[in-house]
């Protein structure tokens, strides 16, 4: 497994796991198989486990910490607060308030079962709180030997400034992908200005582009993406044109279409660290090939031309969403 580095001096596997569709969102979850994913990651060389307070409602950084016991000093575990979820699962805004964030963390180092967090994000950013206060809450958690580095998620090109005048920011995690370039525009640039990693969720359009999904009767019915706007009725019919190219692509590489999306990620540059997500083993196995295929000048450029800004049918997320984006 190749490493790279995010910020100045965090070392991580090249490819790292995201853990949310293990406990939710994506239909029917199984934590033995769950667990077995993230043991053959570990056992693959992927060392970066991304999770969250608020995945599962807390569910997921149990699993996580479960995941883990025995393991935990071969591991760089990334987990996030800030969203606000009720016992229903009901969405209650965003927080960050000083005091907030120190029993965020305390409480997910209990579900983690860990007494260290390496990397420590705001999910999103509250816009009641400055955000001076919220990174001067965490860096008080870096202080108290809590957590080692810290990151931001979804943030604006001027929050991340303000927030790195406070203290160092170690990476940036927002979604990247084929169908969702926005970063391109602002925030990469700030990013490698201030040296700060990039962190790509979500880099194969929400398993979109590998070309699983036919038609939306393809996803289970519990599944959230069945709600999400570039499924929906048009915009599913857009966006299977651009998984076609991809799938094109990929049987002339000879590769998978989910290991041609992800290296066109690792190609944008060494300082992007995509974090896929799986519950299957097969498809985590499908995942790490990516690192094997590298894309020419000119395949890179095909890509870029098939996948322009703007290229997918719908946005990101629901109206909800989009609103606690880019803050």
């Amino acid at each position: 497994m190749q490493t790279r580095m995010l910020g100045k001096d965090l070392q991580v596997s090249a490819l790292g796991l995201g853990c949310m569709g293990m406990s939710e969102f994506y239909g029917p979850t199984d934590e033995k198989e769950s667990i077995s994913v993230i043991h053959r990651a570990l056992d693959l060389g992927v060392n970066f486990i991304d999770t969250a307070d608020m995945y599962g409602i807390g569910r997921n950084e149990e699993l996580v910490g479960k995941a883990l016991q025995g393991r935990g000093n071969k591991v760089i575990l990334a987990t996030k607060f800030g969203n606000v979820r009720g016992p229903k699962g009901e969405f209650l805004g965003v927080n960050g308030r000083p005091e907030y964030v120190h029993q965020a963390c305390d409480a997910s180092l209990q579900r983690l079962n860990t007494d260290r967090i390496d990397l420590y994000y705001q999910h999103r950013v509250d816009p009641k709180v400055p955000i001076e206060e919220t990174i001067g809450a965490m860096s008080e958690l870096v202080g108290a030997g809590k957590v080692r580095y810290l990151g931001l998620s979804e943030a604006s090109p001027a929050t991340i400034r303000r927030a790195y005048a406070v203290f160092p920011i170690t990476a940036l995690q927002s979604e990247y992908s084929l169908w969702t370039r926005d970063p391109e525009k602002e925030v990469l640039a700030v990013c490698r200005e201030l040296q700060i990693g990039y962190v790509a969720y979500s880099p194969l359009g929400r398993g979109f582009l590998t070309g699983r999904f036919r038609t939306i009767e393809d996803l289970d019915t519990g599944d959230g993406r069945r709600n999400h706007p570039r499924f929906q009725e048009g915009n599913f019919q857009n966006n299977q044109r651009l998984a076609e190219t991809v799938k094109q692509m990929a049987n002339e590489k000879d590769c998978t279409p989910a290991q041609l999306a992800l290296a066109w990620v690792l190609s944008r540059g060494t300082d992007i660290v995509p974090i896929p997500g799986t519950k299957h083993i097969r498809y985590l196995e499908d995942n790490i090939g990516a690192m094997e295929v590298c894309l020419s000048e000119d395949e890179q450029k095909r890509l870029d031309q098939a996948f322009p800004a703007g290229a997918a049918a719908g946005e990101r997320y629901a109206a909800q969403g989009m609103q606690a984006i880019n803050r």
